[in-house]
């Protein structure tokens, strides 16, 4: 949360989406056949630190990179009553599509988090690209239900309280622009489940919290991954629950490689020392361009 990063100049494209809404991109061009295509954490955006500092480090390999903000994410709000969730891989496509019109040849994706289980899910689902090279996916809720569970506990109370915040914010100030979201009683809700029951589950087609959970879990994806892919947990990430470190499953993958290094919390994996380079930058920068 302290960390700065100041020279990160994107230039900001926005696109259509197949519903009549928009996505926002933040480009760095280099006029590259080559792109990195970075997906945010939950309440994040293009620019938060850990984006921008990963953004960095690929521009820095003679690579594109656009990191794109979900909907709603962006300074403008987006226009239907949807916004995104943790699942909502048809926006991935339609970003990864935007791109291949652009001619690139060889195309990787980077996710944080809520971006990472996206980003899991996505290439679990075989789209058939052949410019999709590679994956990375960081300090991932592969089961959602559980980890949920896990944010909502009173230690991680201050996360809690902050993503609550900011996600009522949101549904407040789309229940003020257009019909059809009833906010009251919105301020007892006090659990990331309880609000992905009423609001988030509904508004994306889903029965309800364990319904959407369970289909957009990405642990459920794993196996029909059939890309090279990276996925990075710590072991000390306050987040995530058992179910996220899937060591038994993944043993004898033949695409996803698995690590819990014991440091790192919820994307952090700091180091000191590095050109202010964080270990998960170095991580992902070898396993995309040097494996």
């Amino acid at each position: 949360m302290l960390r700065k990063v100041d020279d990160i100049a994107y230039t900001r494209e926005r696109i259509a989406t197949p519903d009549n809404d928009f996505i926002d991109l933040d480009w760095l061009k280099q006029d590259r056949r080559d792109l990195v295509i970075i997906s945010h954490g939950l309440e994040g955006n293009s620019h938060r630190a850990y984006v921008k500092g990963m953004a960095r480090a690929v521009f820095a390999q003679g690579v594109d990179v656009v990191a794109w903000n979900f909907r709603g994410c962006s300074e403008e709000m987006n226009r239907l009553l949807r916004f995104y969730h943790s699942g909502a891989t048809e926006d991935l496509e339609c970003v990864v599509q935007h791109a291949l019109t652009k001619g690139y040849q060889n195309i990787s994706l980077i996710g944080f988090s809520l971006g990472g289980n996206l980003t899991l899910k996505y290439m679990g689902e075989r789209h058939a690209h052949a410019e999709l090279r590679k994956a990375v996916a960081l300090s991932v809720p592969l089961h959602l239900h559980s980890s949920c569970l896990r944010i909502s506990q009173r230690s991680n109370w201050i996360y809690n309280h902050r993503f609550l915040t900011n996600l009522k914010a949101k549904v407040m100030r789309k229940a003020a622009a257009m019909p059809g979201l009833d906010v009251q009683g919105i301020d007892s809700i006090k659990t990331l489940m309880a609000f992905d029951d009423r609001y988030t589950a509904p508004l994306h087609g889903f029965a309800g919290a364990l319904d959407y959970y369970t289909r957009c879990s990405s642990l459920y994806f794993l196996e029909a991954i059939n890309l090279p892919t990276l996925v990075v947990n710590a072991q000390n990430d306050p987040f995530l629950s058992e179910a996220c470190y899937p060591t038994a499953l993944l043993k004898d993958h033949r695409y996803v490689t698995f690590e819990q290094p014991v440091y790192g919390g919820h994307v952090g994996f700091t180091q000191f020392h590095k050109n202010g380079l964080y270990w998960s930058e170095e991580r992902a920068l070898s396993f995309l361009f040097s494996e």
